[in-house]
């Protein structure tokens, strides 16, 4: 199912029924249906697992929808001339109506013709199984990894050679290297395959597009290859820039609701509104943070600083918590240059030193900015124990590889989701 093309249908679908059916100029036709579909693409609608319900598709095309619509007001108080009256009623309708039942009908449509890939794997099943499964089950099973095999040439020739007796379930398409160490006991084999065409897969690939992270035993298996990316990963000066103006920007944007926290803070438990805490930055800096006061003061445990921390939640830091409004204060952080608007989230001093230790290329999350929002905190729950902040580390290893500017701007949009509580951290 090619996501693009369900977006690309979407779009034109909205934006010919503005033309039309509403009689919108081309223009405002195209402004507001671009904003549309940014609503609802910023709640993932476009998501496979999303697609694959209908319930969960209407959930959240209509939140995304009606998220949009007030970007769209402040475009229709200026020029609401240019509008058709019925504006919001119809794209309302249109949109919860037709695109999920479309979305369901395309996931149908990829499910029953999407092909099945078999893959013959170059390591022990109990080694590397796990992830494998994990792999097949993101796909929907249309990747499925059947036979496991110590690096043999004979045995791998074998299992290849009966591709002819076997029934078109049973044929390998493909091979998944799994380890560099065990990929140059079947080299001259593996090339030879490659060359007569056979898909040649190698598991940081896989992991990657497939499961959007980079598992630390992945990690360690491909250790040189991953070093050497790591090691070159800079910071771009048009990011400064862009993190400096935007931040700027949203600090403006967002100071009456700031203001109203402050007084809210204030009334409830008094001083401090802000506070204040040694962070970890990049390569190692440490930095004071600035976030709202959402917190009863307590002493902390330095080995699990967030033990206990809801029953030390105020009545106005549940709100701001749970919308991540206490983090607004860092567009000041920004602006000095300690953090970026998208990054890996910067950890307190007690829980690094724990971390860093134990997880291994946990310090590589410390080669760009620390960012109010990153690509962990849009796919991972709040991290609490040694196996969570493992994963959590593992989403950060892949935004630290694979960061662009288009990857930031979908973090950015998809942090609507989690700021609703929808999806992602606390």
């Amino acid at each position: 199912m090619k996501k693009l093309t369900v977006q690309l249908i979407d779009i034109a679908l909205i934006l010919l029924m503005n033309i039309f059916f509403l009689h919108l100029s081309v223009p405002i036709a195209i402004i507001s249906s671009l904003i549309i579909y940014l609503g609802i693409y910023s709640f993932r609608v476009y998501d496979t697992q999303t697609m694959k319900s209908y319930t969960e598709s209407l959930i959240k095309t209509t939140v995304g929808t009606l998220i949009s619509f007030i970007l769209i007001l402040i475009l229709y108080f200026f020029l609401s001339k240019y509008f058709n009256r019925y504006f919001f009623l119809y794209n309302l309708l249109f949109t919860i109506i037709i695109l999920p039942i479309l979305h369901k009908i395309e996931y149908k449509i990829y499910e029953k013709t999407m092909p099945v890939k078999n893959y013959l794997v170059i390591e022990k099943k109990e080694e590397i199984g796990h992830i494998m499964q994990e792999i097949s089950e993101k796909t929907l099973n249309k990747i499925r990894f059947t036979q496991y095999i110590n690096p043999n040439p004979i045995t791998l020739d074998e299992i290849i050679k009966q591709n002819d007796q076997q029934t078109s379930s049973q044929i390998i398409h493909g091979i998944v290297i799994t380890d560099p160490e065990l990929e140059k006991h079947v080299k001259p084999q593996i090339q030879h395959y490659k060359e007569e065409g056979m898909d040649i897969e190698y598991l940081p690939n896989m992991a990657e597009k497939y499961l959007n992270r980079i598992p630390i035993e992945v990690a360690q298996k491909f250790k040189e290859y991953y070093e050497v990316i790591f090691n070159n990963v800079q910071t771009s000066p048009a990011q400064q820039i862009i993190d400096k103006f935007f931040g700027s920007l949203l600090l403006i944007i967002f100071s009456p609701i700031m203001l109203i926290i402050s007084i809210a803070t204030l009334i409830e438990d008094g001083r401090p509104v802000i506070y204040k805490q040694k962070r970890m930055g990049k390569n190692e800096k440490i930095f004071t943070i600035n976030k709202f006061r959402s917190l009863k003061e307590a002493q902390i445990n330095e080995y699990n600083p967030n033990e206990d921390i809801e029953k030390r939640v105020l009545k106005t830091g549940k709100v701001i918590r749970k919308l991540r409004l206490d983090e607004l204060p860092q567009f000041w952080n920004i602006i000095k240059g300690d953090m970026s608007i998208v990054g890996p989230r910067p950890e307190m001093i007690e829980f690094h030193n724990l971390m860093s230790s134990q997880i291994p290329f946990y310090n590589y999350r410390l080669k760009l900015n620390p960012g109010i929002t990153g690509w962990a905190q849009i796919h991972y729950k709040h991290t609490s124990t040694l196996e969570d902040y493992i994963k959590k580390t593992e989403y950060d290893l892949y935004y630290i590889k694979n960061r662009n500017i288009f990857l930031d701007l979908q973090i950015m949009l998809k942090t609507l989701e989690t700021m609703l509580g929808m999806r992602g951290a606390r």
